[in-house]
C-alpha cells in the first residue's frame, strides 16, 4: 500500500524535538546544581512530564505527517501508552543526566536502557493504528532505528555531562547546537522505523472510536510547545531566583563577615573579641582556669603615618597583624580593637611564667624583623598583661587593667611589657584626670607661662629667656611638666597646646615691648608632635603677625632627640623658620646622638647643652670638663653660641666662663618666675648690664 509524508509536518517535528532537546539539556544542568532533595525531586518529575510530551509530540506530529489512501485512527489507550513510555524514559534521561559523575560503563548501559524506551514508544505508537493485516517491519530498517536510538541516547547524556561542567560564558550556542543534534537523531530514528514499516494491499485500521489525524496537529503542537516554553521559562525563573538567593546570602555572609573582622588586617574586631572572651570565661570560669590578655599598640607608629601617609600606616599594620598571628600559638585569639591597638588573649596557662615566656618570644622576633612579608619598617608593641581572674572577672575589667598595664610599660621605656598592679589603677586615674583636664586648661587659666633667664658666661648680663609651661590641676593642683607634657603628646592635645604657648608668649613679648622692658629674645620650645605638622610655620607666622611681634625677637627649641628621629625633615623645617626671620636652637644637645653631618647642616643660631653634661663639671670632674669643652669647641666652629642648661653651683658656673661658653642658664642665676615677677627683675639684670 502506497504511503505518502506532509514535509511541512515532518519539519515541524524536527523542530518540536530540537525544543524538547534543549529542554532536556537546559533541566538537567539546573537539576545537576540543586541540593534541596525535595526540589530535586519536583523538578525531575515535571521536567520528565515536559521532555516526554515533547518527544511523544514530536513521534505524534511525525505520525500525522504520514498518510494512507485508507482512513487512520490511533486507539487511545495504547497512544497513552506510548506517551507514558516516553514521559518515563525522560525521567530516567534527566535523573541520569542531572548525576554530577558518570562513567563510560554506566553511561554505556543508560544508553541501552533508553535506546528501548525510545524505540518502545515509537512502535507501541505505531501499534495505536491496530492494522488489519499487522504491518510489517524490514529487519534490516528496524535494527538500523534501533542502532540510532542508541547513538543518539549516548550522545545526548555525553553532551549532557559535558555540558553541565562548562562555564556559563559561550554555554547557549553549545547547547542549541546539540540541541539540533540530537533533534536529528531522534527524528531520525523515527522516520528510518516509519521506513520500516510495509501495509499489506487491503490493509485496514482496525479502531474504529479512536483518535482521528484530523484537526490534531495544531492542537498538539500548541500544546506541547507551550509546556516546553513553560517549563523553560519556570527554569529560568528558578535559575534567577537561586543567583538572587545565592547574591543575597553571599551579601548576607559578607555582611556578618564584615561585622566579626576587621576590614583592614581581617582580624576579629573589638565586638567579636569582646564576645571570645566573654565565651572562655564561661567555659573556664567554673573551674576558674586562668588566661592573660594582652593589650599592646606600637610605639612610634603615628610618626609613620604622620610622615609616610596612611597608605604606608596601613600596610605597617596589615605586617604587624601577620606578624603577630605567627609569633602566637594558632589557639589563641589575636584581634585589632582600632588605630594601632592589638589584643591578643592567651588561654590554656599553665603558669605565669608561660605567659612571660610568649611576650618576650613576641618582643624578640618583633626586634629582629626578619619578616618575610616586604616591610622593612620595624614596629615593636608596648604590652600590658592582665590575667584572669586575680585581674578582673568580667571583659571590660580585663581589657581595661591590661590597657593601664600597657601605658605603664610605655612609660618603663617602650619595647616591653608589664603585668597588672592594682596600684597602676590610682596612677591610670589620675593620668585621665590629667588628659580630661589638659581638654580646658586654654580656656579656664589652668596654664600659665613661666620664664626662666638666660645671661652671660660671667653671669651679669641679661641675655634673653625661655617660656616655660606651668598646669595648675584644679583638683590635683600644679602638675610637673614631666608629667602632663608626655601625656599631652600621647593625645595630641600638644598641638593645640603648643599653638596657646606661642600666642601667650608673643602677647607677653609684645606687652613688654610696650611698656619699654627689653629689649629681649624669647626662647619656645617645640614638641615632636607639632614639629611633624605641615602648616606649623604658616600658623606661627600667623600669630606673629597677629600679636604685632617682630620673628627677630623669636628663638623655638627643638631638643635634639627630635630633630634626629627625621633629620631630613628636621633640616627642611630649621630652614623654612630660619628663612621666616626666626632663631633656631637645638635643645639638650648630647642626648639624642647627632651626627656632625646633620649638625653642620642645621645650622642653628644656639646648642644647648644638656643639664647632665652640665653637672658633669662637678661630679666627673676632668672628663665631664673635656666634654663640654669639645662640645663648646664643635659649636664655635661651626658659628653657633652655646649655651648651657642646669647651671647651679659657682663652680659651674666658672668652669664654664673659662670654657667660653656663651650663655647660662639655670637655677644658680634665676629660676622659671610668672611674668609679674620677671618682668619686675629685668630692669635691674638690664641696668647691671
Amino acid at each position: 500500500m502506497q504511503s505518502s509524508f506532509d514535509v511541512s509536518l515532518v519539519v515541524l517535528s524536527v523542530l518540536v524535538a530540537a525544543l524538547a532537546s534543549y529542554t532536556v539539556l537546559d533541566l538537567s544542568s539546573r537539576i545537576v546544581s540543586m541540593r534541596d532533595g525535595r526540589r530535586r525531586t519536583a523538578w525531575l518529575l515535571g521536567g520528565a512530564l515536559a521532555m516526554g510530551a515533547g518527544i511523544w509530540s514530536m513521534h505524534f506530529i511525525g505520525m500525522l505527517a504520514f498518510s494512507l489512501p485508507i482512513h487512520v485512527a490511533y486507539d487511545p489507550w495504547i497512544t497513552m501508552t506510548s506517551l507514558g513510555l516516553a514521559v518515563g524514559v525522560s525521567y530516567f534521561a534527566l535523573h541520569v543526566m542531572a548525576r554530577p559523575e558518570l562513567r563510560y560503563r554506566r553511561l554505556l548501559g543508560s544508553a541501552l536502557l533508553m535506546a528501548a524506551g525510545i524505540c518502545g514508544m515509537h512502535y507501541t505508537g505505531m501499534a495505536a493504528m491496530r492494522m488489519l493485516p499487522g504491518i510489517e517491519y524490514r529487519p534490516g530498517l528496524v535494527l538500523l532505528s534501533i542502532l540510532i536510538a542508541v547513538v543518539a541516547s549516548v550522545a545526548a547524556l555525553s553532551a549532557a555531562r559535558c555540558l553541565n561542567k562548562a562555564s556559563a560564558r559561550g554555554l547557549l550556542p553549545k547547547r542549541v547546537a546539540v540541541a539540533c543534534v540530537m533533534a536529528v537523531a531522534i527524528t531520525g530514528m523515527h522516520y528510518t522505523g516509519m521506513a520500516a514499516a510495509r501495509f499489506p494491499p487491503g490493509s485496514i485500521c482496525g479502531v474504529v472510536h479512536g483518535l482521528s489525524t484530523q484537526g490534531l496537529v495544531l492542537p498538539v503542537t500548541l500544546v506541547v510547545v507551550l509546556l516546553l516554553i513553560m517549563t523553560l521559562l519556570s527554569s529560568w525563573m528558578d535559575a534567577s531566583n537561586q543567583r538572587l538567593e545565592g547574591s543575597v546570602d553571599q551579601l548576607s555572609g559578607q555582611m556578618v563577615r564584615l561585622a566579626a573582622l576587621d576590614m583592614l588586617t581581617e582580624l576579629p574586631n573589638r565586638r567579636t573579641l569582646m564576645e571570645g572572651i566573654e565565651r572562655i570565661i564561661q567555659a573556664e570560669g567554673a573551674q576558674q582556669e586562668p588566661f592573660a590578655v594582652l593589650f599592646m599598640d606600637l610605639d612610634g607608629f603615628k610618626a609613620i603615618n604622620d610622615s609616610l601617609g596612611h597608605a604606608a600606616g596601613d600596610e605597617v599594620l596589615k605586617a604587624f597583624a601577620m606578624r603577630l598571628q605567627q609569633c602566637v600559638r594558632k589557639s589563641d585569639m589575636v584581634a585589632r580593637l582600632g588605630g594601632d591597638e592589638f589584643v591578643v588573649v592567651i588561654h590554656q596557662l599553665r603558669s605565669v611564667e608561660a605567659v612571660t615566656r610568649i611576650v618576650e618570644s613576641m618582643l624578640a622576633r618583633m626586634r629582629e624583623g626578619n619578616w618575610r612579608d616586604g616591610v622593612s619598617l620595624q614596629v615593636i608593641p608596648s604590652v600590658g598583661i592582665a590575667l584572669y581572674p586575680q585581674d578582673g572577672e568580667s571583659v571590660d575589667v580585663l581589657l581595661k587593667n591590661a590597657d593601664i598595664a600597657m601605658y605603664e610599660a610605655k612609660r618603663a621605656g617602650r619595647g616591653t611589657y608589664r603585668f597588672f598592679d592594682w596600684s597602676m589603677n590610682q596612677a591610670a586615674t589620675r593620668i585621665l584626670k590629667i588628659q580630661q583636664g589638659l581638654h580646658e586648661a586654654t580656656t579656664h587659666g589652668w596654664f600659665k607661662l613661666h620664664y626662666q633667664p638666660k645671661f652671660s658666661a660671667d653671669g651679669r648680663r641679661l641675655q634673653g629667656a625661655e617660656a616655660l609651661l606651668r598646669y595648675t590641676h584644679p583638683e590635683l593642683g600644679v602638675i610637673s611638666p614631666q608629667e602632663f607634657i608626655g601625656i599631652a603628646e600621647r593625645s595630641g592635645l600638644i598641638v593645640q597646646i603648643g599653638e596657646w604657648v606661642v600666642r601667650e608668649a608673643c602677647r607677653q613679648l609684645r606687652s613688654w615691648q610696650l611698656q619699654d622692658i627689653g629689649p629681649l629674645k624669647l626662647a619656645i620650645n617645640l614638641s615632636p608632635r607639632q614639629l611633624i605638622q605641615p602648616d606649623l610655620l604658616q600658623g606661627v607666622l600667623e600669630i606673629v603677625k597677629q600679636e604685632a611681634v617682630e620673628p627677630a625677637w623669636l628663638m623655638f627649641e627643638i631638643t635634639e632627640t627630635v630633630a634626629m628621629q627625621d633629620a631630613a625633615h628636621t633640616v627642611e623645617t630649621i630652614h623654612a623658620f630660619q628663612q621666616a626671620g626666626f632663631d633656631v636652637a637645638i635643645d639638650d644637645f648630647g642626648t639624642g646622638y647627632s651626627s656632625l653631618a646633620y649638625l653642620q647642616r642645621f645650622r642653628v643660631r644656639q646648642l644647648k647643652i644638656d643639664g647632665f653634661f652640665t653637672q658633669g663639671l662637678d661630679a666627673a670632674g676632668e672628663e665631664g670638663e673635656a666634654i663640654v669643652s669639645a662640645i663648646i669647641a664643635l659649636a664655635h666652629s661651626l658659628g653657633m653660641d652655646v649655651v648651657a642648661e642646669g647651671v647651679e653651683t659657682a663652680t659651674q658656673l666658672e668652669k664654664l666662663k673659662s670654657l667660653q661658653c656663651d650663655q647660662i642658664q639655670g637655677y644658680l642665676l634665676g629660676r622659671p618666675m610668672p611674668a609679674e615677677a620677671f618682668a619686675e627683675k629685668i630692669e635691674g639684670w638690664l641696668a647691671v648690664a
